[in-house]
């Protein structure tokens, strides 16, 4: 008897477990459902915050990069005062070398300006390539009197 009474709780305690823990597959579908929709709503707050970020990073490397092409500016216009100072044999070629400098910094900011691309990828590889070509550019304006390109 103690047998029978043991075996039948628990028999009823694992069918009343069953029964608690057991969701309707109703309840299951909505409940993936606002976990799917909550899902859902980080993403796109996440998606947002990268968007913004991203802009801001374009931003930040416009206004470097136009700061170091007005110092370039700068730069090639002290050149032509002290160009002017020069013997004339080596005046032409000074100057043929500044209007070289000239264009490549007008180059330059016309690519910064036209560059309107958010597209993360685009964006890196612009970023890489114009970077390079600054430094270059920087080089050769930094080696002007030296001769060195």
């Amino acid at each position: 008897m103690k047998r029978t009474i043991l075996t039948m709780a628990i028999t009823a305690f694992l069918a009343g477990t069953m029964l608690t823990g057991c969701q309707s597959s109703a309840d299951k579908v909505e409940n993936a459902q606002e976990k799917l929709l909550a899902a859902e709503d980080k993403v796109v707050a996440a998606r947002q915050e990268l968007d913004q970020a991203l802009r801001d990073s374009i931003q930040q490397f416009r206004k470097e990069s136009e700061a170091e092409l007005a110092a370039n500016e700068i730069s090639i216009a002290e050149f032509k005062v002290k160009i002017a100072k020069e013997r004339q044999e080596n005046r032409a070629r000074y100057e043929k070398r500044v209007a070289e400098l000239e264009q490549q910094n007008r180059e330059m900011r016309m690519n910064l300006e036209e560059f309107n691309d958010v597209q993360r990828d685009k964006w890196e590889s612009f970023r890489v390539r114009f970077k390079h070509d600054m430094d270059e550019h920087a080089t050769a304006v930094k080696n002007f009197w030296t001769g060195n390109r």
